[in-house]
Formats: structure tokens, sequence, C-alpha cells
């Protein structure tokens, strides 16, 4: 199978506010897809769709070959979702409430799979905790062993790294990119930590009040910002070099004895240049291409 998902103007309106307008988008198998937008862009109410928790007012939704609104059951058995924002019943262990899934999934040998996930994310001491009594972080943790309970062939993925300690994030970005390279797993994935989707996602929706205003691999996004930041260490000249970028109109930030100023990448050689025929010196020099934050900042603005 090429595509695993394909989503034909798909549409959801609730009163008179349209939450999510005429989208058109596919992923093929074994893609991981970054799906990004401002918070309330339209990105929760687009995975409740693809889930059917909600029913789209127009549009189509197709995954693994079945149409969702008529096949829903046989799709979720393929599928999963993990969201660090979705509790699970609190009187229940870790334990229990991953065996109750795996029954709910008729997952073969479940004590072994829960077993085998525990270790994964690393919380087989707290197989016998309550889950009301969990952590953020342990709570992520738990969320993502429910949402490959299963060995779905499509996992939604909402904040996945959401509350965990950086080297746990580091350790489930390895997992998902293993699994999407030895069993070809397909990934939706949203997140607000833009290296993170730089790291992990093949290709990027980039969905702004509800309509799909970019689809790209981050390195294209990022390309789409002309602008990059160069970071002087000043040594002597720092009051003329920020003289120069107000008459020049170059945005720039003071930090003590460092400048970054944003500058287009092909006027840095004469902006480098004519700081030096100004007699300005500095002993550090760094030069920071575009990156999908940047980009992700750049609509955020235009957008306010």
């Amino acid at each position: 199978m090429d595509n695993v998902v394909e989503v034909k103007n798909l549409t959801k309106r609730f009163g008179k506010f349209t939450a999510v307008s005429n989208i058109s988008f596919t992923i093929k198998e074994g893609e991981i897809v970054g799906f990004l937008g401002q918070n309330g862009a339209g990105k929760t109410t687009t995975i409740n769709m693809l889930l059917g928790l909600l029913t789209p007012t127009k549009g189509t939704v197709r995954i693994l070959g079945h149409d969702l609104s008529k096949e829903r059951s046989k799709v979720l058995e393929q599928m999963n979702f993990s969201s660090s924002y979705v509790k699970m019943p609190w009187r229940l262990t870790v334990w229990e409430n991953l065996f109750t899934y795996a029954l709910l999934y008729n997952v073969k040998n479940p004590k072994q799979r829960i077993a085998q996930l525990l270790k994964i994310f690393e919380i087989e001491d707290l197989k016998d905790k309550q889950a009301g009594f969990l952590s953020a972080g342990q709570t992520t943790r738990v969320a993502l062993s429910k949402a490959f309970i299963n060995n779905p062939r499509l996992v939604l993925l909402d904040e996945p790294t959401a509350s965990l300690d950086p080297d746990i994030a580091e350790k489930v970005r390895d997992f998902l990119k293993k699994i999407q390279k030895e069993e070809k797993v397909t990934m939706l994935f949203t997140s607000h930590n833009m290296a993170e989707v730089e790291d992990v996602c093949d290709r990027v929706i980039f969905i702004q009040n509800g309509k799909i205003i970019a689809q790209d691999t981050p390195a294209g996004l990022a390309k789409r910002i002309k602008t990059s930041k160069v970071r002087f260490m000043m040594i002597d000249g720092m009051k003329r070099t920020i003289e120069y970028c107000k008459e020049y109109k170059y945005p720039y930030q003071e930090d003590g004895r460092y400048i970054t100023i944003s500058v287009k990448e092909h006027k840095i050689a004469e902006f480098i240049n004519n700081l030096a025929k100004k007699g300005i010196s500095y002993s550090e020099i760094t030069i920071d291409k575009p990156s999908l934050e940047d980009y992700f900042l750049s609509q955020t603005y235009e957008n306010k």
C-alpha cells in the first residue's frame, strides 16, 4: 500500500465557526509527518476526525484502504493514538490499564507485549502504581506504551514527548525512528518542539486557521525564510553596530557583549564588510541559517 492515509476536502464546522476548512493530504506507508500549527489552528479537530471521534461536516477519510466512516472498527484495529493530555482510569494500575487495552485490541501474548513496552519506555518500576498517582512525564510514557500495544500500522502522536526529561525524550525519538525503519510504521506527529520535528519527521503539513498553508520537508520550509542570524561577540564598536542596524533597518538583539542581527543571506558578506570599514572589531562570529522554528515563528507573526 502506497498511501496509508488519504484525506480529501475535510471540513468541520461547529455552528458558524469553521475549525477545519477543506483540507486534503496523504501520508505514505512508513512516513512520519509533522502536523504543525498554532494552538487553535485545527490540529486536534483533524486528529479527532481521523480517529472517528468527530464526524466531518464534509469530506472523506480513507485509512489503510478503508473508508473510515463505513469501516471504523476495522481501521482502529490497525492504528492507535497517544496524547499527553488524555488520562487513563486513575484507580487502575499501569499494568491493569495496559492489560485492559491489550484485551480490547485482541493482542496475542498480552503479558509479554506489556513487559516489552514497560522496558522500552523504562517504566517497569511503575507497573503496580495507580495511574492517578503518576507524574506528567510518567503518564506520557504510559500513554506511549498504550499507543504501541497492538503493534499498529498507523499511530497518531499528539505531543508525544511533552513533560518528558530530555534524555527520555531522546530515547522516545530513537524508538520512533527505529520502528519506522524496521517495521514501516506510519505516524502523524504534532509537536511544538521544532528541533524535534526536524529530527523525526520526513515531511511537514502546516495548518493555520483550519487551512493547510504549506506541505514540504522541514528543510524545505526552513529555506522559505531568506534571513539568517549573525551573532557577534564584540570587542569594540557595539554602539556603532547598533546605529548601523537602526540606519539600515536590520533587526537586532543585544545581550551584554553579544549582538545578534537578522540579515538576508545574500547580504551577509556585504554586511560584515561594512562593519569592518567602520573599524568595528569582534572576537567571535556565528551564522545560523533559517530553521523550521524560524518558519513557524514567521507564520505566527504574520497571522497575529
